[in-house]
This record gives C-alpha cells, sequence and structure tokens, in this order.
C-alpha cells in the first residue's frame, strides 16, 4: 500500500490518500491540460533566458573563474586529449567530468563559447519542466504549476543559465533524481531503482558533493522497509532495490573513479578539488575578518610551496593536509567559522562578499541581490511547505525526508567547506518546491474561509 497525495479533480487540492496505484491516475483530458499549462510556464522561462542569453551572453567573454576549466577541457575532449590540466601537461580532475562531456557536444566549433551557455540554458530550462513534475506528484496540478512559475523567474535559478559552470546540469540532475526517487519509494522496483542510480551516479560526476545523495536514499528505501513489513517479497524487493540503486550508482561513476586511480601518484576518486578548497576555507583570510566562513583564493596563492609543475593529485593531499593542520591549530574558532558559513549559505551574513562572488562568475550584480530578497522569501514560504508536506503524507514521511536530502548535502558540504551561493545551488529546487506547497495551501485555505463566510446561515 502506498501513500501518495492526490488531487480532487475539480480544485487540484492536496489531500492525503490511500491508493494502490502511481499517483498520476488521472484522466487523459487532465493530464493533456496540465502539460499544456506546464508548456507554457516553460515557454516563459525559456523566453526569459533566451532573452538574456542573446541580449548579453552571447558574445561575453568567459571571466578568470571555473568556466575556463570547463570550457577548456570540452574543447580538449572534442581534439581527443582526455581530462588533462589546461595550463600544464598534467591529468586533470579539478572539477567532476560531466560538465566538460556535456559542453564538448558544441565545442567543435571555432568559437564554442556562445554553445556552451546555450547548452546550460537548455539545462536551465529543462530544470523547471522537472520542478513542475516534482511538485505535482507531491502536491497536486496547483503544486506542480505553481512551483514550475516559480522556478521560472527565481533569480537563484536562472542566473547560472548561461554560465559555462555546472550549476544548470547539477540542479537539472538533482531535480530528475528527486521525481525518479519519488516514484520508486512510492513503488520499488529493480528498474526503478537502476534509475535512480544511474541519475544519482551522473549528479556526483556533475558536482562532487551530490555523492550523498546515494547514501541519503538508500537509507530512506531501507527504513520504508523497516517500517512496512508485510511479507517476505516485500522484504526480499525492499533489501534488493536498495542495493541495485547502490550497485547503478557505483557502476556509472566506476570508470571515473577507475581512470583517476590509474593515472594520478595519489588516490583520487572524483576530483583534485578538495585540497585547493580546503585550504581556501582554513586559513586567517577565512577564519577572521569580513570574509569569515568563506573562501579565500588569497590562502591558495600564499601556499609557499604551490608550483604549476606539482602534480595535481599530491598537491591536493599536500593542501589537505595544510587544512587540516591549520584546523587543529585553531579548533576553538571552528563553532564560530561554522556559524559564519551556515550564516552565509542562507544569506543571513556577508552578503556584500556572496555578492561580489556572484558578480565575478558573472553574475548580475542586480539579481544577485534580488536573489537573497527572494531567498528570505522563500526559505520562509519553505519551512511551511515542510509542515504541509509533513501533515499530507501523514501515513509516509519519507516523501519530506526525499526532498530534504539536498538540504543535508548543502548542509554538510557547508561545515566542512564553506558557505556560498554555489553550495546552496543543490537545494534551490527542494525551496521552490516547499515553498509552492505553502502557496497552494495558503490560496486554499483563504479559498474556504470565503466560502464559509459567504454561505447563507443554517446552511
Amino acid at each position: 500500500m502506498v501513500w501518495a497525495p492526490a488531487t480532487d479533480d475539480t480544485s487540484g487540492s492536496m489531500q492525503p490518500v490511500q491508493t494502490e496505484a502511481e499517483p498520476e491516475t488521472r484522466s487523459p483530458e487532465e493530464l493533456a491540460r496540465f502539460r499544456r499549462r506546464l508548456s507554457s510556464i516553460v515557454a516563459i522561462g525559456a523566453i526569459w533566458r533566451m532573452g538574456v542569453l542573446a541580449v548579453d551572453k552571447w558574445h561575453q567573454p568567459l571571466l578568470l573563474n571555473d568556466s575556463l576549466y570547463y570550457s577548456a577541457q570540452a574543447r580538449q575532449l572534442v581534439n581527443g586529449v582526455w581530462f588533462r590540466e589546461i595550463f600544464v601537461d598534467q591529468p586533470g580532475a579539478e572539477h567532476g567530468p560531466l560538465t566538460s562531456v556535456l559542453l564538448a557536444a558544441v565545442s567543435w566549433v571555432d568559437d564554442p563559447v556562445p554553445w556552451q551557455r546555450l547548452l546550460t540554458v537548455l539545462c536551465g530550462i529543462a530544470t523547471i519542466a522537472v520542478i513542475g513534475l516534482l511538485a505535482r506528484r507531491l502536491g497536486g496540478e496547483r503544486a506542480g504549476l505553481t512551483a514550475a512559475g516559480i522556478s521560472a523567474v527565481y533569480p537563484n535559478l536562472w542566473m547560472n543559465d548561461g554560465l559555462v559552470m555546472s550549476e544548470s546540469l547539477s540542479v537539472l540532475l538533482v531535480c530528475v533524481t528527486l521525481w525518479a526517487a519519488h516514484r520508486t519509494l512510492g513503488r520499488p522496483t529493480v528498474r526503478g531503482a537502476l534509475v535512480v542510480g544511474v541519475v544519482c551516479g551522473l549528479a556526483a560526476l556533475a558536482r562532487s558533493e551530490l555523492a550523498l545523495l546515494t547514501p541519503a536514499i538508500i537509507v530512506l528505501l531501507l527504513l520504508q522497509t523497516l517500517r512496512d513489513r508485510t511479507s517476505a517479497q516485500h522484504w526480499t524487493r525492499g533489501v534488493i532495490v536498495p542495493l541495485v540503486v547502490g550497485a547503478a550508482s557505483l557502476v556509472t561513476v566506476l570508470p571515473w573513479v577507475a581512470f583517476n586511480m590509474a593515472r594520478f601518484d595519489e588516490t583520487v576518486t572524483l576530483t583534485t578539488n578538495d585540497g585547493t578548497t580546503l585550504l581556501g576555507s582554513y586559513c586567517d583570510a577565512s577564519f577572521a575578518g569580513p570574509n569569515i566562513g568563506g573562501w579565500s583564493l588569497l590562502c591558495v596563492v600564499a601556499d609557499p610551496e604551490y608550483s604549476m609543475n606539482e602534480e595535481p593529485s599530491v598537491r591536493s593531499a599536500r593542501q589537505r593536509g595544510l587544512a587540516v593542520d591549520y584546523a587543529k591549530d585553531h579548533v576553538s574558532q571552528i563553532p564560530r567559522v561554522v556559524a559564519a558559513r551556515v550564516g552565509r549559505t542562507l544569506d543571513l551574513y556577508g552578503l556584500d562578499s556572496l555578492v561580489a562572488q556572484d558578480v565575478g562568475e558573472e553574475r548580475y550584480r542586480w539579481a544577485s541581490w534580488a536573489g537573497i530578497v527572494a531567498w528570505w522569501a522563500m526559505a520562509l514560504l519553505a519551512i511551511r511547505g515542510s509542515v504541509v508536506l509533513w501533515r499530507s503524507t501523514a501515513g509516509a514521511r519519507w516523501p519530506l525526508l526525499l526532498v530534504l536530502c539536498p538540504v543535508a548535502s548543502v548542509v554538510v558540504t557547508t561545515v566542512v567547506f564553506y558557505g556560498g551561493h554555489r553550495i546552496r545551488s543543490s537545494m534551490e529546487a527542494t525551496v521552490v518546491v516547499l515553498a509552492a506547497l505553502a502557496l497552494v495551501k495558503m490560496v486554499e485555505m483563504d479559498t474556504g474561509l470565503r466560502a464559509a463566510s459567504a454561505a447563507p446561515e443554517g446552511s
């Protein structure tokens, strides 16, 4: 027996119901109507994103940030050079491979940057649709359309589209993961588990911290099995499905991990970026002053043993050691620094430096400030939406726990590394979906109160 939020045929409102079938049990006419409305919203989001690309981003050169790495590595792949550093002849795994692989599809032209930007815009447009589908599964048609509408204009989503970086792709993969996992948790099947595992693996290849999604979903599947003890067949499926998710995710990332193990001097699984990130997060500039809780390039540049020709895995291990030593020497400051990191990720601290970092990564200053204000409103709504989802799925708590998985990933990454908008990007879809659930519930309550007040006495 599966618990799922269903919709009334006329209102689309959220009601907790028991069902033996998938949530998509509406008539073909109703499904067609939802798809038309969702398509219209996606078109609006596409017009905005394509307009920004055409008017401003199309001929804009790349700035000195991670976009240079992704763009250049994509060109290398087209030329048959497999994942090397872009400035020196060393093996390269500064970032996960998936973004560069995607960008390589259009990097054979003379000036590929505009087309690389177009690909990230297309990822952002697809994200609007998947967010709508995910929210519909959780809260019905109104919630799906509301979530899609928010994501079409939400600055913290569209600002990433058109940048030659990993955020647009990784957010899309997070949304697909949540959508596929909701289907599988609602009705566990081996086929569904394969899809979830593969998408989880792809997400990890886009942003390494998203590897945390796989164990989180496996734990949810196991908890569901322990809760719903019904039959031997159920127990068998309840054990096999989580194993399939883990195996499919592992097989997806295994070629990249094996490739790294064979070519680096030190052990490298997904990236060599952890050393640089840790060194910039555990130093004087990020433990005190206006940049506390953030990441400092100055600390990386000040590395006394830094050499362009140093083997990347050796450099990463050495820098990781320096960061650990610094943390040990400043243990008493860590709670304050972690609080600042969380404050930065939640837009509660260090706003000027966060905006400056956004501008350095090609985001508009005005849009970054608009995103901060929008985040404050959305976060408050998302808290209310969490309560709505918790109550509407009274017989099964896993829908809320599932959509909070990216939040857990962001929290862990923030606490261990630093706070920032790029770190938070993985949970933006969760916030949008939960905010949409809250808005729909508020409208339903207001409509109900008006109807009650308008009803004649004694009726």
